[in-house]
Formats: structure tokens, C-alpha cells, sequence
């Protein structure tokens, strides 16, 4: 019988064998119609065609629910098991703010336009499942606090405190963005405060970094009366907008900064500092032993270039007197111009009285949220 050639091939059966020295590959052709591969391969296609698709489901929201600290201005993330389908509405938030959604792989964000503020309550709805399977989830947070430090940042930058502030190397700066501003109000970035020269140490004193303190009461009280805001003393949501909005604006304070001391050793002075340098020291009368002048730190929060001021005298007697130059720092305690024979001891009814010469400078060096000192007898 004659030997296969290597180069011989045969069908046979219907499988194609090819032969080749010490080895064959055999590899197994089927018609359309025959043999137990068509089955198999008709079972197959019909396995396939039988798999539903994934339907969708929600895995995560962030800020998770019942989050009470949350950060309003770094917005919120929706992860699903696969990609939001085109189709599908975004998850909605309530109370509703500007801002956009946007599809990044598994995940939906919002990323707002400025943010919620401290203390609001923010419920997500998102889609959970599809078809007949179909329904919502909601999820609940909370935004946090504003950080009293990042408060004392900004009123240094803008000019409102005795202090400077300088970011740490690598630490971001918010600058000129709202949303960045707003964020940086939750938290705060790393810096240094340096004292301006010039300031004595009982000023020096009455300062904390990152709790609330009287210099910082001052500082507020300058920003609300630069700003033509009721001069409240204090941190309200109208106060923080404003002020979120001036460090974006580089909104910064154009009356510098004064503080005042008036001295009850006798005689009796006013000093003031303006900018780190003392620009008036003057006799000045404070409040007699029944109607005493309250020694304390306290900032100007009204201003009047003229009053009728009224009240009633120790003997019971009514006083209705013309005054000029009014810097009212403490309830109805003043630094005005009051007319007397002489000054430096102790004749008002708890102001400061100045004499005409230096009442309408005091005036000028004594803007809004500047603090005055009164010392011990």
C-alpha cells in the first residue's frame, strides 16, 4: 500500500485530518443540519438569549445618611452598581440650590455653585432598580459648623483685626471663588497670625486663635458697620454670607484699625491707637461713684455726630443734653464731647466726656467694632 504523503489531506467522516509525522490535528467540521455539535450550539444561543440584563442598583450616597458635620460646598456623590443609563433622571436634592449634575463611570455628583450653609438639612432622592423592580431611595444629612478659625482668617485678610494671617506652604487658598470660599468655611486651611507692631498687651491679651474672644467681637462688629449691617456683635447666616462673599471679593477694610483706652487713674485719659501707632491721648471725665463707668473691653457700636442725650440724674432729675460726637461702646456708655470746666477725674454719668479740641479727632479714630478699654480706678 502506498504511503500518505505529509502533504495529504482526506475528509473523512466529515472531520478534515491532516497528517504530518509523528502527530495528526484533527479538527471537526459539521454540516448545518447534523450531528450532536448543531444541538449544542442551539442550546447555547438559547441559554444567552434567555440572561436578563443587570438591573440597576443603588450602592452608596455620600454624605451617608444621618451625617451631621457635613462639608455644603463639596456637593454629593451617587454610586450605582453600573453606569446611569442616559435615560434615567438624575437624583434630586431638596432644598434645591444651583449647581450641576454630571455622569462619571459608576457614579453621578453634584457639584454645587456655592453650597449649602452651616446647619442645613439636605435630603437626596436617587433611583434604586429598573422596570417592574423600580423604586427611590432617600438619604439625609446635615451640613456642619463654620470654623470660628477660618472666621479669624478671613477678618485678618480683609483687614479687620490687629493681625495678619499667612497660609502654610502647600495649603489652598480659596481666592476668589464662592464655593472654594464657602468650603474653606467648613475647613479651614493650615496658617500663621503675626500681631501687627505697635499694639499694647492689654490688646494682645484679649486675643485666642480659633475660639471666640473679644478681639474677634470687635473685628465682626467693624464688618457689620463697614457693611451697613446691624451691629449684632455676633456670627449670624446673614454675617457669614456677607463675609464669605467680601474674602471672594477681596472686600477689604478701608477705616484701619483703632483701639482705645480710657484710664481711670487720675487724671484720667483717653488713649488711642490707630494702625499701630497712637495718634491722641487726652484728659477725659468718667463716671462718678453712683453712675460708675463699667470697666471692661467693649467695641463702638453706634456712632451719632449729634444727639439730644436724655436720662435721669442721681437726684432723680431729668437731663436732656446736646452732644457731639457720640461713639457709643457699652449699652449707653460714650466717648463724646461734653462741655466742663476741666477734665482728667471722674464727673459723667458713665461716658467718657472729651473736650471739644480732641472729641472730633477721638471720633474719626474711632470707627465701628473699635475697642475700647476702661481700666481700673
Amino acid at each position: 500500500m502506498r504511503s500518505v504523503s505529509r502533504k495529504t489531506a482526506a475528509w473523512v467522516s466529515g472531520a478534515v485530518i491532516a497528517v504530518g509525522g509523528a502527530t495528526a490535528g484533527i479538527v471537526a467540521a459539521t454540516s448545518s443540519g447534523g450531528g450532536s455539535g448543531g444541538s449544542a450550539h442551539a442550546a447555547d444561543a438559547a441559554k444567552h438569549a434567555a440572561v436578563k440584563p443587570v438591573a440597576l442598583r443603588l450602592v452608596s450616597i455620600s454624605p451617608q445618611d444621618g451625617a451631621t458635620a457635613a462639608n455644603g460646598a463639596t456637593g454629593v456623590t451617587v454610586t450605582y452598581n453600573k453606569p446611569l443609563p442616559a435615560t434615567a433622571p438624575f437624583p434630586t436634592l431638596a432644598p434645591a440650590i444651583a449647581g450641576s449634575w454630571a455622569r462619571q463611570g459608576d457614579t453621578v455628583v453634584f457639584t454645587p455653585a456655592s453650597g449649602y450653609p452651616s446647619g442645613t438639612k439636605v435630603t437626596v432622592t436617587a433611583a434604586d432598580g429598573t422596570g417592574t423592580t423600580a423604586s427611590t431611595t432617600t438619604s439625609t444629612f446635615k451640613t456642619g459648623k463654620y470654623s470660628t478659625l477660618r472666621l479669624q482668617e478671613i477678618l485678618a485678610q480683609l483687614g479687620y483685626l490687629p493681625l495678619t494671617w499667612t497660609p502654610d506652604a502647600g495649603s489652598a487658598v480659596p481666592g476668589d471663588s464662592l464655593q472654594a470660599q464657602l468650603a474653606a468655611a467648613y475647613d479651614p486651611p493650615a496658617g500663621t497670625f503675626t500681631w501687627k507692631s505697635g499694639y499694647p498687651a492689654s490688646l494682645h491679651e484679649l486675643w485666642q486663635q480659633g475660639s471666640a474672644n473679644t478681639v474677634e467681637t470687635g473685628a465682626i462688629t467693624a464688618f457689620e458697620g463697614d457693611h451697613e449691617m446691624e451691629t449684632t456683635e455676633a456670627m449670624s447666616p446673614a454675617v457669614w454670607t456677607a463675609v464669605l462673599k467680601a474674602a471672594a471679593a477681596d472686600d477689604t477694610n478701608t477705616d484701619g484699625y483703632s483701639y482705645a483706652i480710657a484710664n481711670q487713674h487720675l487724671p484720667e485719659t483717653l488713649t488711642i491707637w490707630h494702625n499701630g501707632q497712637k495718634r491722641l491721648t487726652t484728659p477725659a471725665n468718667t463716671g462718678i461713684s453712683v453712675s460708675q463707668t463699667e470697666v471692661g473691653t467693649f467695641p463702638v457700636y453706634e456712632k451719632l455726630p449729634f444727639q439730644i442725650m436724655s436720662g435721669t440724674n442721681p437726684d432723680g432729675s431729668h437731663y436732656a443734653d446736646p452732644v457731639v460726637w457720640v461713639s457709643y461702646f457699652n449699652g449707653g456708655d460714650a466717648v463724646h464731647y461734653y462741655p466742663r470746666g476741666s477734665y482728667g477725674w471722674n464727673q459723667s454719668l458713665g461716658c467718657v466726656e472729651l473736650p471739644t479740641y480732641s472729641a472730633h479727632n477721638a471720633y474719626n479714630l474711632l470707627p465701628y467694632g473699635s475697642l475700647v478699654t476702661v481700666t481700673e480706678e
